[in-house]
């Protein structure tokens, strides 16, 4: 028999395919469809600092400032009837879900400055999460701002929403670091039981016929794994927290090489917006497959079997290799 279990911020799951935060997560019905699929938790579409903030009379009124000289200041935030659902629902959201499915329920928590909106995250552990996902979302656009003001401002946040609630902490973060390692190492330290690796990064297109700039948002390819594996290889065993590959999970193939570079789980979300929630069922029957093919008997017997600690080619993962890379092409 196949385990195909798996331990995440203290969780036991069943497996280690979990749900990211999509729009999908906005539904009970298709939750429930996740659970039966096959999946061993499922992260809740995330609740936004500028909700919470800006919330009441005094958004659009914050919206609005400042249109006289910049039509494009109203477009750094939606409008309140864009939002789908306010903080007080979301919480119930939280509660409904709990309630509706027997696998983990994680909340979402997407912000970048201390502040008020932090008393959310203790609302949120009230609402019966299982765990916290604190998705920090920043570019650093201000050239005045030195790295380590911006990395100490993560891990700030990091403790502070920890000393906040008692319930598992998980952070996602960019990978836009100088020293991405160390920032790792902090953010554990500061009380993040994991890390989910990566948020990405949206990018903004330019419309040269109107002369603006549009919102651009194109679902992940497997392509994308490869950086995520790279670093939760580098990582694994060195720094004492979880892992979560998010971001290019596609396919059983794609989740086997985020265990073998030592995750603890891989998170989907792509992949069901592409083929519908129903594509849980076909990875683990082909994760399932694969390992009874390869004689594994279950998946911490693989885990972290292909971590820079484990391989006999550790310098693959660093610059050693470099030279080599750029000189396996060959032109045809």
């Amino acid at each position: 028999m196949i385990d195909l279990s798996t331990t995440y911020l203290g969780l036991h799951l069943d497996s280690p395919l979990v749900v990211s935060p999509s729009p999908l997560c906005q539904d009970l019905g298709r939750i429930r469809a996740m659970e039966d699929a096959g999946a061993s938790a499922v992260v809740l579409h995330s609740l936004f600092e500028e909700q919470i903030e800006l919330e009441g009379a005094l958004l659009n009124a914050e919206l609005s400032h400042g249109v006289e000289s910049s039509a494009e200041s109203l477009t750094y935030l939606p409008e309140m009837p864009q939002y789908h659902i306010g903080p007080d629902a979301y919480l119930e959201h939280v509660r409904k879900a709990k309630a509706a499915v027997d696998i983990p329920v994680i909340g979402s928590l997407n912000g970048v400055s201390p502040g008020g909106w932090l008393r959310y995250a203790r609302l949120i552990q009230d609402a019966g999460a299982d765990a916290l996902e604190l998705n920090i979302y920043y570019v650093a656009s201000d050239i005045t701002r030195a790295s380590d003001e911006i990395e100490r401002q993560y891990v700030d946040l990091v403790r502070a929403v920890a000393d906040t609630v008692h319930i598992p902490l998980a952070v996602k973060v960019g990978h836009h670091f100088t020293a991405f390692g160390q920032l790792a190492r902090q953010l554990a330290d500061a009380g993040a039981d994991g890390l989910v690796l990566f948020n990405r990064f949206y990018q903004p297109d330019l419309d040269v016929e109107n002369l603006e700039v549009t919102p651009s948002l194109t679902l992940s390819s497997s392509y994308e794994l490869l950086l995520r594996l790279t670093w939760v290889a580098l990582l694994f065993r060195r720094v004492d927290t979880d892992f979560a590959v998010t971001g290019g999970v596609h396919t059983a193939r794609d989740v086997l090489k985020a265990m073998m570079a030592g995750a603890n789980v891989a998170m989907l979300t792509s992949a069901l917006l592409q083929h519908g929630i129903g594509h849980l069922g076909k990875v683990r029957h082909d994760l399932l497959a694969w390992m009874d093919e390869h004689e594994y008997t279950s998946i911490s017997e693989m885990r972290g079997s292909l971590s820079q600690r484990a391989v006999r080619n550790p310098e693959a993962y660093e610059r050693a290799n470099y030279l080599r890379v750029l000189s396996s092409y060959a032109l045809k």
